[in-house]
């Protein structure tokens, strides 16, 4: 099937995962990211992330393209190809690491919700608990609804400050060391490890499956990320690099100054939303991953999901300035997903396992070469 014959009604029977995962990629820890990449170099990464879609569809095709054809989660078949060892190497790191994300997104949306007038003691707890109810005893395909409203409010609040702040700042980059630092950081913005967890397992728990759907579906996901990366950088552009981002009412001031009286509420429901989407999609990624590396039932990755986020809450209460460890993170997620990503694009290859959609000579050199960019921009940090 050629991608001229995929119709509407084909394509939104399979819309969901690869969407809400490149949404999902934009949460509170990538806004902090962009926020500083702006705010430090302008419009100077922007075509950085614009040559980021590449190895971001480039990847998460070949994620979307396993879960469709196998219909398993990549924990699942890490376990059953490789060993349950592998799958337990891969999956708990990314745990481990999803655990500082939960604290970012916690504190992002209760970065959002202050600026709407709505103190951390009580949005939190309420969070928490509205983020169990959204899979509390329903299918996949129910939560993703919820989740698919959650991204569409993302997307227009970001699209709408962008057209408040458009100024007329260079493009081409100025290279040097904290150049490095911040393509490291955009880079593991850009791909994490959850998103090959849960772009896998939610493909395969879809009722419907087509690779060239998916392929449709992730391209359009990786542009839209992409595209609201930008807009924060735009709108970050005119923020301060040393003093923007030391308290919710700078934050909210310096966003003003930009966009006008209503920006910092919008810019506020465009980061709880984000960062609430990107909740729930890297708790039940997490899930996912550890039920399928243990062969626990199904039934079981709700257990994981009420525990593994539950700590995380307290930390932006404690910790409120969380900006220096969301950009370290961002680094040490590019060193989680060497792992995933290896033993995904080995599974892709497997001719057995993957039949007449096993990648061919040309997806394999596109989904190696995009490894290695993503793995040595992680690396070149150190170097």
């Amino acid at each position: 099937m050629k991608l001229s014959e995929i119709n509407l009604s084909e394509l939104m029977k399979v819309f969901g995962p690869a969407w809400l995962v490149m949404l999902a990629d934009v949460d509170a820890a990538s806004i902090i990211t962009a926020m500083q990449t702006g705010a430090s170099t302008k419009y100077e990464f922007i075509i950085v992330l614009l040559l980021l879609i590449i190895p971001l569809y480039f990847i998460q095709e070949v994620a979307g393209r396993v879960g469709s054809v196998t219909r398993k989660g990549l924990g699942h078949l890490i376990r059953e190809n490789f060993s349950r060892k592998a799958a337990i190497l891969f999956s708990f790191p990314m745990a481990a690491a999803d655990f500082l994300s939960y604290v970012v997104n916690y504190a992002g949306i209760a970065i959002g919700m202050s600026i709407l007038g709505v103190p951390p003691i009580i949005t939190l707890p309420a969070v928490y608990v509205i983020h169990i109810l959204i899979v509390y005893n329903k299918k996949y395909a129910s939560a993703e609804k919820v989740l698919l409203a959650f991204s569409i409010v993302m997307v227009v609040a970001y699209l709408v400050l962008m057209s408040r702040g458009i100024s007329n700042y260079p493009l081409l980059p100025n290279i040097n060391s904290g150049f490095f630092f911040l393509l490291a950081a955009n880079v593991g913005a850009v791909i994490m490890p959850f998103m090959l967890f849960y772009q896998t397992t939610a493909t395969a728990q879809k009722g419907f499956h087509s690779v060239q759907a998916t392929k449709i579906e992730t391209i359009t996901g990786a542009v839209a990320s992409q595209a609201i990366m930008i807009a924060i950088v735009i709108v970050s552009s005119g923020l301060s690099p040393n003093a923007a981002f030391s308290s919710t009412h700078d934050v909210a001031s310096a966003i003003m100054g930009i966009g006008g009286a209503n920006a910092p509420a919008i810019f506020a429901i465009g980061l709880v939303a984000a960062g609430f989407l990107a909740l729930v999609v890297i708790s039940m990624a997490s899930a996912w991953g550890v039920t399928e590396a243990l062969d626990i039932k199904r039934d079981g990755w709700f257990k994981i999901y009420i525990i593994e986020s539950l700590p995380a809450v307290i930390v932006p209460l404690l910790y409120p300035n969380l900006i220096s460890l969301t950009l370290n993170l961002m680094v040490a997620l590019v060193f989680v997903l060497i792992g995933p990503v290896i033993a995904l694009g080995l599974l892709a290859q497997n001719n057995k396992l993957m039949g007449k959609h096993t990648l061919s000579t040309f997806d394999k050199m596109a989904f190696w070469s995009s490894v290695l960019v993503v793995i040595v921009c992680g690396l070149i940090v150190f170097i």
